[in-house]
């Protein structure tokens, strides 16, 4: 089950709940609008139903290193049904399995800070709520 690689200067967001596919493009929307450029490579393959974030974390070890995720946004069910489309976004590579939930409203800015390497994923990690929910870094 080899996750799809993003696109360039994209995260990967894969849907992991088929509940309701108005949700799901709520969610698309939601992440598109809250930026004017493109952030997202999303990903809506039955396969991934439910997947457990280590089975994940097994995919991706045993995947050429070159050819690694470090990261993943899953869009599960908490996602689709919360007003604020909170991803869960999954560190697949200092502290795999370490997890924290974001908005849609703030996936832009973890998105491309992660994907050219500028910020870790353990400092959006660090900087989430008691929730375990990021919400900016308090400026806006």
């Amino acid at each position: 089950m080899p996750l799809p690689a993003p696109k360039d200067l994209t995260s990967t967001v894969l849907r992991t709940d088929f509940s309701d596919d108005a949700a799901w493009s709520a969610v698309q929307a939601a992440i598109d609008a809250a930026d004017g450029y493109p952030h997202a490579t999303y990903v809506s393959d039955s396969r991934f139903t439910d997947v457990s974030i280590q089975a994940l974390i097994d995919e991706e070890a045993a995947t050429e290193e070159d050819d690694r995720l470090t990261y993943v946004f899953l869009a599960d069910a908490t996602t689709m049904t919360d007003p604020s489309s909170p991803l869960l976004a999954v560190d697949l590579y200092d502290e795999p399995g370490r997890t924290f939930r974001v908005p849609a409203r703030w996936y832009p800015e973890i998105s491309a800070n992660l994907s050219i390497a500028n910020m870790d994923f353990a400092d959006f990690a660090d900087a989430a709520d008691g929730t375990g929910t990021f919400r900016g870094w308090g400026d806006d």
